[in-house]
């Protein structure tokens, strides 16, 4: 008897600008998709500091996608994925990142790839003006009618893109209640030995509030403005120490010298950090969703956060932290004073925090939906 080979696994393609975005939010996927999908991975390693670790589960092609505009670069990039779609029989090819989605979008298109899906986590042009709002928003447009289907990290986010006329209300999903990977459960838990070996190592006394930012450092995350409020709150919170996790690409903090403030750049080691702290702080213009917010709060840390699309979904106001309007220096001073001067409010708010973290922002949760949708949309 002559046994038919079994297919393949049926090939499906992600296309992003650095590999930042693949490490921090998808790596579980790629590990769940693996198991019945072969998976490659495009994505610029030569102008980024963050490295790709090999993995078994997927397979990596350099292409040099750049974030910023270039458009003599910008069209190599779009021909030399167009051939690679062309001449890889993929069944999905999606998209993350701004410039990755306008240019992954693109040439799955032009390849005839029949399942192409982009998954928006924030605009950039959401805080732009003028000529330069009307070309990003414009190139979003172009990015959602080349897509099949396009996917929101937050349901407020949706509400934005449709209201804005990037793609109509049916072409855009959300999965669960959010959240691009959700939160691994087992590696953000609130750690008693990571909690004194990083203020040890910084010099932050067992018994100060300390508070903590984690992220890129630029004006668009209102890292400027929690320096503002922190120096104003020191006046009645004078032991108070802020930690700044993550890399200072707008050179933001060459020039501080307020005390108390320790800048640590980036690690892949957050949730040590985050065990360190009490309150976790996103000052941010604009968000998709902010996973860090959710992700401290699997720790036990309340938030005070800018009151914006993306964030009101990663934080029940009054009842996992508090937040102020994006800017206003003096509410963010106001709202962590309150949770300093009240810390029987910040440990609730943090509890609450977990628990609805638990609840409804699992990695496996989220990884689960991902598989689902996807392998929904190739049968």
């Amino acid at each position: 008897m002559i046994h038919k080979q079994a297919d393949p696994k049926p090939l499906v393609i992600f296309i992003m600008t650095s590999p930042y975005c693949l490490n921090a939010f998808l790596l579980g996927h790629l590990r769940r998709l693996s198991r019945e999908f072969r998976v490659i991975v495009c994505v610029n390693q030569d102008a980024s500091e963050y490295l790709i670790q090999p993995s078994a589960d997927f397979e990596i092609r350099n292409v040099a996608i750049r974030r910023e505009i270039a458009p003599w670069h910008d069209l190599l990039a779009l021909f030399k994925l167009v051939g690679t779609l062309r001449s890889q029989p993929a069944a999905a090819v999606i998209s993350f990142t701004p410039k990755g989605g306008l240019l992954g979008m693109a040439a799955a298109r032009a390849a005839n790839i029949p399942v192409r899906v982009h998954y928006f986590t924030g605009q950039v042009w959401a805080t732009a003006r003028g000529g330069k709002r009307l070309l990003l928003k414009s190139l979003d447009k172009v990015l959602a009618f080349c897509a099949t289907a396009l996917l929101a990290d937050s349901p407020s986010q949706k509400d934005f893109l449709v209201a804005q006329k990037i793609a109509a209300v049916g072409k855009l999903h959300v999965l669960g209640s959010g959240s691009v990977c959700g939160v691994d459960l087992k590696k953000f838990a609130f750690d008693a030995d990571a909690r004194r070996e990083i203020r040890s190592a910084l010099g932050v006394p067992g018994d100060a509030k300390c508070l903590l930012y984690i992220g890129r450092m630029n004006r668009d995350k209102g890292v400027e403005d929690l320096l503002r409020a922190f120096h104003l709150l020191r006046e009645r919170h004078p032991s108070a120490h802020l930690l700044l996790v993550g890399p200072d690409e707008g050179q933001l903090l060459k020039d501080v010298t307020e005390a108390n403030v320790h800048a640590v750049g980036y690690t892949s080691a957050v949730e040590k950090y985050m065990s360190a702290s009490d309150i976790l702080c996103l000052p941010s213009y604009r968000e998709g969703f902010g996973n860090v917010l959710i992700e401290a709060a699997a720790v036990g840390l309340a938030s005070v956060a800018s009151r914006i699309y993306g964030i009101t979904d990663a934080v029940v106001e009054g009842e996992t932290g508090l937040l102020h309007e994006p800017g206003d220096v003096e509410g963010i001073k106001g709202c962590l004073s309150d949770l300093l001067s009240n810390p029987q409010k910040c440990q609730e708010l943090g509890r609450n925090g977990r628990d609805r973290v638990r609840e409804r922002f699992s990695a496996e949760k989220i990884e689960t939906l991902f598989f689902e949708f996807l392998k929904d949309s190739v049968a």
